[in-house]
Parts: structure tokens; C-alpha cells; sequence
């Protein structure tokens, strides 16, 4: 796990790769990730120690100007949300399936991030950008009232500008826990 981790969200490449370079140029971050999404979007990740991911945001808050669609700094991001940013996808079954989906990458990173750290719950999957139009939705499962807990946190962290919408699912039936667990995009499920 690293300490700190920061997320800017930019709607343009060329302040993105601009606002990334300064950030390590400026701070001797551990992580550095940056690429695109769609629609067009540019995402800029860093991670280290606290002070390290502060100074490099320094350095790039002056460079984001209107290209910036959100940022996020978590100083003590969870092990879970670490794990689901680098892919994991943990389908296990639980008494009751939380959703929340937001707006922005950023946003849903926040919500995972408070979800997790305050609730019991597992963090399932978390989607970021492509193949969304640029959102992102997060999956907890867990008992009832832990899901329930951690939707209602993860929500709380969202600005409400960027909410699309949350729900609790209690008892997922088995046919969509099937499609969840198998593959989150739909031409996936249908070509195979």
C-alpha cells in the first residue's frame, strides 16, 4: 500500500501529460500513471509518501486550469482500493450488492475509498472511464446493513453535482450475480 495517493481527472492530453511531467519533475513520487480514458479524458496518478504526492500536486495545480474535470488526494488510501485500481475484482457473494456510480473517475475513487474504510465490506470491482462515457461505478457486497453503511458513506464523499445514482441490492439473484462475476461490459456477456 502507499500512503498517499492523488488522481487528476483533465479533459485535455496535452495538459495532462504537461501536468504529469511537473509532478515528478517537482516531487520523487513512488507511482506515477497517466494515459487516457474516454471519452477523451486524460487521468494522472500519482502515489508515495504524503508530503512527496502534496508537492507534486503543488506543482500541478497551477497547470490544470479549465482542463480540470476533478482531483482527489487521499492521504491513507485503502490496500482495497489500491488492489481494485490495479485491476482486482473480488465477485464473492454477500447477503446484499452496493452501487455507487458517479460522474467522474475521481469521484468514485473518494466513494470506494470511504466505503471500504468504513464499512465491512468487500470491495468488489471499480470501473473507471472507458467503455462508461467517462464514469466510474463502484461494487460493494457484504451483509445489509454494512452495504447499506458503505453506500451511504461513499455517497457522502461525492459532491452531489458529480452523483449519478446509488442503490442497495438485497438477495442479488443468481443470473445477475452470474453476469456480474463473468464480465462488466455487455458485449463481453453477449459474444461469448
Amino acid at each position: 500500500m502507499q500512503p498517499a495517493l492523488a488522481l487528476l481527472e483533465l479533459s485535455s492530453v496535452a495538459v495532462g501529460i504537461e501536468v504529469g511531467d511537473a509532478m515528478v519533475k517537482r516531487s520523487p513520487v513512488d507511482v506515477l500513471y497517466a494515459g487516457t480514458i474516454h471519452p477523451g479524458h486524460y487521468l494522472v496518478l500519482v502515489a508515495g509518501a504524503v508530503a512527496d504526492v502534496e508537492e507534486a500536486l503543488d506543482a500541478a495545480d497551477p497547470l490544470t486550469g479549465e482542463s480540470l474535470l476533478d482531483r482527489i488526494f487521499l492521504p491513507d488510501v485503502h490496500d482495497d482500493v489500491v488492489a481494485a485500481l490495479g485491476g482486482r475484482r473480488a465477485p464473492t457473494r454477500g447477503e446484499a450488492l452496493g452501487v455507487i456510480e458517479t460522474t467522474t473517475v475521481a469521484s468514485v475513487v473518494v466513494a470506494a475509498d470511504a466505503g471500504v474504510k468504513g464499512a465491512a465490506v468487500t470491495l468488489r470491482e471499480l470501473r473507471l472511464g472507458d467503455g462508461l462515457g467517462g464514469k466510474g461505478y463502484v461494487l460493494f457486497g457484504g451483509p445489509v446493513a454494512e452495504v447499506e453503511a458503505a453506500v451511504e458513506l461513499g455517497t457522502a464523499r461525492v459532491d452531489p453535482s458529480r452523483r449519478v445514482g446509488s442503490r442497495v441490492i438485497a438477495r442479488l439473484h443468481d443470473e445477475m450475480e452470474a453476469n456480474l462475476a463473468a464480465a462488466p461490459r455487455f458485449r463481453t456477456r453477449v459474444e461469448r
